[in-house]
């Protein structure tokens, strides 16, 4: 073992000197501690007055005589700190005391605020690092930072200080004044009795470095070996003690550790599990259940989101598993996903899909997906319905026109193989493109003359970079019926701007890209409809022969009602008159 060569005599002798820079200085050989990198950080804001930083200097430089410094002894470093953080020389600058003194002594403060968290933070990445002058970990060499310090912190030094100290920083705080005991015990390294220090002025802190000298002297009795313990030896003055690591407890042999269960002292108000860990108690969700962001609570994973379930309709997730549900009228087929098709309806339907750069890569795949989804319940044919595919960004692009597919497999097919656009939102030229080409006979819509329903829908993320008004009101002059689907910052204003009257049943909204899917219902029963215009109508024209003699039949019909109708009214005015004359 290494014996103290520090003696009483020289330090009494010490304590009888007038001055504090005098009073560091031994008589006799200088302390021995063996390798330490030691920063000092200290406190230079507006509140330490010229005089307190001069006094600081001096402790400083008395401090370093009394201290074995050399490259291959005790390593020092000096930060200050106020608003910012300022190296004044690092661990590997000097190996010479009276390089380092100069430097202090040139030292000017900074005079401005208190982040001495921020300090903490220099001092853990920067200051120990081996870039700055650090021995590496592997070295086992000793890092000891001591804070000084008058007031109160600016910034948080809790979680910052914890994690120094978990990179085997031991930390003194030295508190003078004014500073704020909490937030020194915050700082230090356990013991606290050991490593706070609070003095009344600048003017006594020659204490601290008297006693923290004294520690520095003292024999590492756990240099030479753990001592049986199972996790940390802490050496201290004379002694050693055992420490485990966070998340563990010392037995009461004083060496040994095990584990702390959090969840022993409660369930920390999990609604399912409580999981003890290292560190500290974590909520825990049973199977088919994920943890909300309040870390307690949990909700039913909702499976028809994260999984490809192909239900044609909807899908319910229900706990491990999901199902397919169709619409009301439909049954759901033997595969248990698909749905009895509308194959009434016939409808010329054109996509207006969003391709801007907020929508992301990835987002469009599902946005994609959604639009299959929507084919899936068309009856898409020649006869039947026809889908056609518009792209728009900072431009407006034709994917594929409303006569080019004839099956939804094909129609599918082409959905899968659009490439995303990115770039800007023109939503009033892609509405105007739709408009003007998308709905003509040239690009495979019906005449007008058949009264196929024609449907535009437009999806949409966000604001329109121009305006929409003019072409989102002639489209429905046009007779075009319009939805509006929007997702995330999509504006409400302009999807109701853009959709057809009544707006609750043509405008749709989903929060994020993937919970799109609760959207289908609606659209569904919206753009496939039982009944209504194109629904069980056979395509003829009004001006064949058989259209007008049909019509002329029920005009017939309804003019012989009300001529009985009137007949039966006549009769009964007649009645009326008669009962008046007799009654004269």
């Amino acid at each position: 073992m290494r014996g103290l060569l520090c003696s009483p005599l020289p330090m009494l002798l010490l304590l009888l000197q007038p001055s504090w820079e005098s009073q560091v200085q031994f008589a006799g050989p200088r302390c021995r501690t063996g390798p330490l990198d030691l920063v000092f950080v200290i406190d230079s804001s507006r509140s330490v007055r010229p005089f307190e930083f001069e006094t600081m200097r001096q402790f400083l430089v008395g401090l370093l005589r009394g201290l074995d410094v050399g490259p291959n002894a005790t390593r020092v470093g000096v930060i200050q700190y106020s608003s910012q953080v300022q190296s004044v020389f690092r661990l590997g600058a000097f190996s010479r005391r009276e390089d380092m003194e100069r430097a202090i002594r040139a030292l000017v403060p900074l005079a401005q605020g208190t982040m001495t968290g921020l300090a903490i933070q220099y001092a853990m990445n920067v200051a120990f690092s081996v870039a700055e002058g650090a021995r590496p970990p592997e070295a086992r060499v000793p890092r000891i930072a001591v804070i000084v310090t008058d007031g109160r912190p600016q910034d948080r030094v809790a979680e910052v200080a914890a994690q120094a100290r978990a990179r085997g920083i031991e930390i003194y705080a030295v508190g003078v004044q004014r500073a704020d005991v909490g937030s020194l015990r915050a700082m230090a390294s356990p013991p606290l009795d050991e490593h706070v220090f609070l003095v009344e002025s600048f003017d006594l802190i020659q204490e601290f470095g008297l006693q923290f000298q004294g520690r520095l002297c003292a024999i590492d009795l756990c240099a030479e070996g753990t001592h049986g313990c199972e996790h940390h030896c802490i050496s201290s003055p004379g002694s050693y003690s055992c420490r485990c690591r966070a998340g563990f407890v010392l037995q009461q042999d004083q060496r040994s550790c095990r584990a702390i269960d959090h969840c022993s002292f409660g369930n920390h108000s999990c609604q399912h599990e409580c999981v003890s860990t290292f560190r500290g108690p974590r909520c825990h969700c049973r199977e088919g259940h994920d943890l909300l962001p309040d870390g307690r609570s949990c909700q039913a994973r909702d499976l028809c989101n994260g999984v490809d379930h192909g239900c044609e309709f909807q899908c319910v997730s229900e706990g491990l598993s999901y199902r397919c549900l169709c619409p009301e009228g439909q049954q759901l087929q033997a595969d248990g996903k698909s749905c009895n098709r509308c194959r009434e309806g016939h409808v010329d339907l054109v996509l207006l899909v969003d391709g801007s750069k907020s929508v992301r890569p990835q987002n469009f795949e599902l946005v994609k997906r959604f639009v299959n989804q929507i084919v899936d319940f068309l009856d898409v044919s020649p006869e039947g319905t026809r889908v056609g595919l518009v792209q728009f960004s900072s431009r407006v692009r034709t994917e594929f026109p409303l006569g080019r597919y004839g099956t939804a497999a094909e129609v599918k097919q082409a959905v899968l193989a659009v490439e995303y656009m990115e770039r800007g939102t023109m939503t009033g030229l892609a509405l105007r493109h739709m408009v003007e080409h998308s709905f003509s006979e040239a690009q495979g819509a019906r005449p007008r003359a058949l009264n196929v329903p024609r449907v535009g829908l437009v999806f949409t993320d966000g604001r329109s970079q121009d305006d929409i008004s003019v072409w989102a009101a002639r489209a429905k002059e046009e007779g075009i019926v319009m939805y509006a689907v929007g997702v995330g910052k999509a504006v409400e204003e302009e999807l109701r701007q853009i959709a057809s009257e009544p707006a609750e049943l043509h405008v749709s909204y989903s929060p994020d890209f993937g919970s799109m899917t609760h959207l289908l219902e609606n659209l569904r029963g919206s753009i496939c409809p039982e009944e209504g215009i194109g629904a069980g109508t056979e395509l003829r024209s009004p001006c064949e022969c058989e259209s007008l003699v049909e019509f002329q039949g029920r005009t017939l019909g309804a003019l012989e009602k009300l001529t009985q109708n009137l007949a039966q009214l006549a009769a009964r005015l007649e009645d009326l008159e008669n009962q008046l004359a007799s009654q004269k």
